[in-house]
């Protein structure tokens, strides 16, 4: 015991910086653990929305939204969230599934959703890309 306490004398720069990662990969988890929403994959997207009828919400940019999304999203850019979100108040119950191009700005969105009492909150892990890699069907407006 002696030789692992002079060790940590010795390397207690070491320690510091194991402690500060390990600090922030348990802060990091918490945090997924308590936002309030779940990030999912494109399958289990799929089940979500063919077995409990998901509202599907883009919240891509218009210029993204073109190039193509997913059938029957309804589109609302992330920017225009926030004043927007009352207009779904009728699907405060209904899953709903979130998506952007790559996955950041839907975690956003659905901290902005479970901000409003939306309570079953879903957002797609790598977001479209993730969709399209899984060959899964798009549509282009």
């Amino acid at each position: 015991m002696e030789e692992f306490i002079d060790f940590v004398i010795r390397n207690y720069h070491l320690f510091i910086a194991f402690a500060v990662v390990l600090g922030l990969i348990l802060w990091t988890e918490i945090r997924r653990f308590t936002r309030g929403f779940k990030e999912i994959t494109p399958v289990e997207a799929v089940s979500l929305i063919n077995q409990e009828d998901a509202l599907i919400l883009d919240v891509r940019e218009p210029n993204e939204h073109s190039q193509g999304s997913i059938i029957n999203a309804k589109h609302v850019a992330l920017s225009a969230l926030s004043q927007k979100a009352d207009s779904l108040s009728q699907n405060k119950d209904r899953p709903i599934l979130v998506f952007c191009k790559m996955g950041n700005r839907s975690s956003q969105a659905c901290k902005v959703l479970t901000g409003n009492h939306y309570t079953r909150v879903f957002g797609l892990k790598g977001g479209i890309t993730a969709w399209i890699n899984d060959q899964l069907p798009v549509v282009k407006r």
